[in-house]
């Protein structure tokens, strides 16, 4: 898929974990974690914004569009 989600590097950085941006964005761990590891088909605005809100970070700091190649 093209869309890279980097949110565990964002939380690394923050040295935030799982469990403490679980109740800061008010999300369940399973839903947080599938978007932490790339498996979402979707993300909402809001979700998007109370993650960078809580992170102190860009929209593009949590996800990378990487072309893929076309043989």
């Amino acid at each position: 898929m093209p869309i890279i989600v980097n949110l565990d590097v964002m939380m690394a950085k923050r040295k935030m974990s799982l469990n403490e941006l679980s109740e800061k964005v008010e999300l369940t761990l399973s839903n947080l974690s599938i978007l932490k590891t790339g498996k979402a088909k979707a993300v909402r605005f809001s979700t998007l914004e109370a993650i960078c809100k809580a992170l102190n970070c860009q929209p593009a700091d949590i996800l990378e569009y990487v072309e893929e190649n076309q043989n």
